[in-house]
């Protein structure tokens, strides 16, 4: 006697049904990506793969679930992107007048702060002192201060040198606020000389730094120390020289920069 099987085909489909392809790693199953979806929406900032993948069951293919959901809200009001090693929703960039106040006006910073900004990040881990040299221009704690109060840079710890000056570097928030994934994808030489930031002939062998998105300290850098954090990092007689002007100017900086002083004058 032979039985015919009426639910092969259906037990089939459902089997397809379990895992959904992803295009760039292994299936990852439909309950997987609700549960990455809910965790990145319950959080309140921006969250560590690693982080997801303690709350996930063994097992859980994290990145390629992760790159799934991106794929799936790319057309939407709202996004997920990545932000250094990080993953969070935000609303999708050509909506974001929508939310804009219009009785807000954003802060705008100095040529100064521009430029230091610019200078940290692409040379960090750099210190006050190598961001006078490479401007030419003494660097007023106000711009620091600026910078540091818009959450964009941060101290990562203390030079190896004479004096131990604090190293700074930039942060989570300046790559969202600009925009960026990565450190990597600042421009680089070609991006700004179409946009007209160098003019005229560049020095032979010129090229812009790739600084790197680790956040460990590198070797010739110390940790900072928790009493200085608890402080609020107040700064060594080192981080301020004497004199210098405290004047208030654009932004809470300084009204005027002097030429950086040489080593031993």
């Amino acid at each position: 006697m032979t039985v015919e099987s009426e639910s092969d085909e259906p037990a089939a489909a459902v089997v397809e049904a379990d895992f959904v392809e992803d295009d760039e790693g292994p299936e990852t199953r439909p309950d997987e990506l609700r549960l990455i979806e809910a965790l990145l929406f319950a959080a309140s900032e921006p969250i560590e793969e690693k982080a997801l993948g303690k709350r996930l069951p063994a097992g859980t293919d994290v990145h390629a679930g992760l790159k799934r959901l991106q794929l799936e809200y790319a057309p939407r009001g709202v996004n997920l992107v990545r932000i250094g090693t990080k993953w969070t929703f935000r609303t999708a960039n050509d909506l974001a007048w929508l939310l804009t106040h219009e009785a807000s006006e954003p802060k705008k910073l100095s040529r100064a702060a521009v430029e230091t900004l610019a200078i940290i990040a692409y040379h960090q881990p750099v210190t006050r002192a190598e961001i006078e040299e490479i401007r030419g221009v003494a660097v007023a704690k106000g711009t620091i201060d600026v910078l540091l109060e818009t959450g964009w840079i941060r101290p990562r710890g203390r030079r190896k040198a004479p004096g131990r000056p604090l190293t700074y570097g930039t942060t989570d928030q300046f790559l969202s606020h600009f925009g960026l994934e990565a450190l990597g994808d600042l421009p680089g030489l070609d991006e700004l000389k179409g946009a007209g930031l160098f003019d005229g002939q560049l020095p032979s062998g010129f090229g812009v730094p790739n600084p790197s998105d680790d956040p460990a300290l590198r070797d010739d850098e110390d940790p900072i120390d928790a009493v200085e954090l608890d402080l609020g990092l107040a700064p060594r007689v080192e981080d301020a020289p004497a004199g210098e002007s405290a004047e208030p100017g654009e932004a809470g900086e300084p009204a005027s920069e002097a030429p950086a002083r040489e080593e031993g004058d």
